[in-house]
């Protein structure tokens, strides 16, 4: 076994973590230089000093000092001189070879400044066997270093190296105070077995080493006297820069005839961290515009230059940190133009070109190239997006059509009303694209929008709420068949229908007045219909429904009669209105079920419980209506104990009590003859059963006779006290008067009829 020992006493710094800025400015005689060569150079940024990467440290002395040993540059605070060096970075010179202190003996390879490293020999302990039997040790001197506390072994760079084909090697520590012991072993048979170019653990094994070593001994012997193994005689270990280490199956007769291995050694300024030292006398960081930087490997510092500027942080004069031009013609960053500044710089493009400016950036492109390419692609997206355009328009418009004639179609166009069809966009120009402030009403079918045709004309347009169900549209095409033929004076007259959009819409005509029911119900017009308004607009309504019933080619029955679907003009003329619940029923039928539709308060209570209409039903629903005309109250009271109008209603004429529910204009303008006679035929219509109810066209003549009832000379009889209108009339009762109007008006048509 061979034992190599190397004590070394040695402290250092290596790879900065935490940092610690020293800034100065730049000398007077630097500026002035920089000044004139820029007035020299015009607008162009000139050199100040070389770049980084060109840096020399064979100007990085002292003034006076020897600035390299053989081929190895000597920089600050390193010196071979005296006085040329920082206490304890001494470099012994000798015969071309620079030695570590003044007295040392190993030699060094690269001082590295900025890393805090240095490279030097070292030697490599053998043990070999040869097939003879014979033994050959090479004994080597031992290595010491003491008295230099600024170096240590890298723990980062070098590792423990054993190479042989059943070697075992160990590292120990000669540190009383700090012992360790490490090593790694290497066996095998086969030299294929090997991989070239790395030391894995076959034929070549390593092991790390700890921090803040300073002295060390290596063992190296064999298994088996390399018995088993022909090609590999020797066994090595050594301490070794691995990063320099190139591992084959050579290197066993290779090591044979090599003396020593490079080996990194950490340097630092000791004992002090960047905290410590900045401001004292001592500190080493003397250059303006430098940096300190504390070691990772134990205590001590580094100084470096602060970005942008380069040279030696421990000289403060023209070789210590001056400014990079990075304008350099041959280094500079930028594309075109280069503006240097003090530790910086920045690029810029001319003004016919635009970009960052830098190499590495997008640069410096021409306006003009990008003028160019930018019409081209602004020309060709612009005929790609007009063809496109003009094609999707052409595709939309054959699809509207398409979609046009099937809503057309499906909406019942294959009838061909006899009225005026409106196209989509016609509706949507004379509603403001039914604007909301346009909105006349709305109920569960739709909504009613004010319209307003070209020729100024005013126009209802009654827009159905979108629906998937066919019967819906199916009834929509049977509103519109009925209507299209009923010309009657007190129903709102259908001008047109639109078939060709989504939901059918209906054209009417535009009645400018309001409801039935808000002149009767709101704020600020109740009571201000005379009892001759209310007779008279009962009448038409009554004449409009008798002829719905009768007179029809096919008998309508409305479904839902109320004052909100009655009209007024401006002669307070009634219009029936808003037939989306109507149905249509053959002349052979009486009536037809069907889900209950209508209103609450104007519902049949036969039709509610039997789920089947009749004309009837109409009936019953006016009877409410012509309450609300005599009471001036809603058909469902919120504060009655009978919320129900017509319940109270029919139980206030039961207990003589009639006075008390009727209006009081209506009261104050009526005659009890003629109250009791219209409130017995209210009680009529509103009879439970249907079959107790009159038809709308006994109706329509009772009212009409009223009518006309009220208005007769008679009315100018004067009365004698106890005397009545009807008794002098030879009319004793609400019943008479009934017998009376069908016999004198009977041939009477209240109601004209226009086909």
């Amino acid at each position: 076994m061979y034992i190599f020992r190397a004590s070394l006493t040695i402290g250092g710094a290596a790879n900065p973590v935490n940092r610690q800025t020293k800034m100065g400015s730049w000398p007077a005689h630097l500026f002035l230089l920089l000044l004139c060569l820029v007035l020299l150079a015009g607008a162009a940024a000139l050199q100040t000093a070389p770049p980084l990467s060109v840096d020399s440290a064979d100007r990085w002395v002292r003034p006076g000092c020897q600035s390299k040993c053989g081929n190895v540059s000597i920089p600050y605070p390193f010196g071979i001189d005296s006085g040329c060096s920082r206490p304890g970075f001494e470099i012994n010179c000798t015969d071309g070879t620079p030695y570590l202190g003044l007295g040392g003996n190993i030699d060094m390879v690269d001082i590295q400044l900025f890393q805090g490293t240095l490279v030097v020999n070292n030697y490599i302990a053998k043990d070999c066997y040869y097939q003879n039997g014979s033994q050959s040790d090479f004994i080597l001197p031992s290595i010491s270093i003491i008295g230099l506390p600024n170096y240590k072994f890298s723990s980062d760079r070098n590792r423990f190296v054993a190479i042989g084909c059943d070697a075992h090697g160990y590292i120990v520590s000669n540190d009383e105070e700090n012992t360790f012991r490490t090593g790694c072993s290497s066996y095998f048979t086969n030299a294929s077995f090997m991989p070239n170019g790395t030391c894995s653990g076959i034929g070549c094994c390593t092991t790390p080493i700890p921090k803040d070593l300073r002295s060390f001994s290596l063992l190296v012997d064999s298994f088996n006297n390399h018995s088993n193994c022909s090609f590999a005689l020797c066994s090595y270990a050594f301490l070794a820069d691995v990063g320099k280490l190139n591992f084959t199956l050579s290197s066993f007769t290779e090591y044979s005839n090599r003396v020593n291995e490079p080996l990194t050694l950490d340097w630092a300024i000791m004992n002090q961290t960047c905290e410590q030292a900045n401001g004292t006398r001592d500190f080493a960081c003397v250059s303006p515009n430098s940096d300190c930087w504390n070691s990772n490997n134990g205590p001590g510092y580094l100084c470096n230059c602060s970005q942008g500027f380069h040279g030696n942080p421990y000289l403060n004069d023209s070789n210590g940190c001056s400014d990079i031009n990075e304008c350099l013609a041959d280094t500079s960053p930028c594309a075109k133009r280069c503006h240097n500044r003090e530790g910086s710089y920045s690029c810029s493009c001319p003004w016919y070109m635009y970009g960052d400016g830098r190499r590495d950036g997008s640069g410096c492109t021409s306006i003009l190239r990008i003028l160019y390419v930018s019409l081209g692609v602004g020309l060709s997206l612009f005929f790609l997006i007009a063809t496109g355009s003009w094609l999707y328009w052409i595709y939309k418009k054959r699809k509207l059509g398409e979609l046009k004639q099937h809503f057309f179609e499906k909406n019942g166009g294959s009838l061909r009303p006899d009225i005026r069809l409106f196209s989509s966009e016609e509706l949507e120009a004379a509603s403001d694209n039914y604007n909301q402030s346009r909105i006349l009403g709305e109920g569960g079918a739709g909504t009613v929008y004010r319209g307003v045709l070209p020729n100024q004309n005013v126009i209802a347009i009654k827009k159905a709420k979108i629906s998937n169900d066919e019967a819906e549209v199916q009834q929509f095409i049977n509103e519109v068949e009925v209507l299209s033929s009923i010309n009657h004076r007190n129903v709102v007259k259908l001008l047109g229908c639109c078939l060709e959009s989504q939901v059918p819409m209906l054209v009417y005509e535009f009645v400018p007045n309001g409801t039935l029911a808000h002149h009767v119900h709101d704020e600020g017009h109740r009571g201000s219909l005379s009892l001759d308004a209310r007779l008279r607009i009962s009448s038409e309504v009554a004449g409009a429904l008798s002829y719905l019933h009768s007179a029809a080619s096919t008998p309508v029955i409305h479904r839902d009669v109320k004052t909100t679907n009655i009209l007024l003009d401006h002669n307070l003329t009634a219009k029936v209105s808003d037939f989306g619940a109507s149905r249509m029923v053959p002349l052979d039928q009486n009536g037809l079920v069907s889900l209950v539709r209508g209103t609450f308060g104007y519902l049949d209570p036969e039709y509610f419980q039997t789920g089947e209409f009749t004309d009837k039903s109409d009936v019953y629903s006016f009877g409410v209506v012509l309450v609300e005309l005599l009471t001036g109250k809603k058909p469902v009271a919120k504060t009655q104990a009978v919320k129900n109008l017509a319940t109270l209603f029919i139980d206030c004429v039961n207990s003589g009590r009639l006075v008390e529910i009727l209006e009081e204009r209506v009261v104050d303008e009526g005659t009890p003859e003629l109250l009791e006679a219209a409130a017995e035929l209210a009680m009529r219509c509103l009879s439970l059963k249907s079959n107790d109810r009159p038809l709308m066209r006994e109706v329509a003549i009772e009212l009409e006779a009223l009518t006309r009832w009220k208005k007769h000379p008679w009315g100018n009889v004067d009365l004698e006290e106890g005397d009545s209108l009807l008794a002098k009339v030879g009319i004793s009762s609400p019943s008479v008067l009934r017998d009376y109007v069908n016999s004198s008006m009977e041939p009477m048509v209240p109601f004209e009829i226009v086909r």
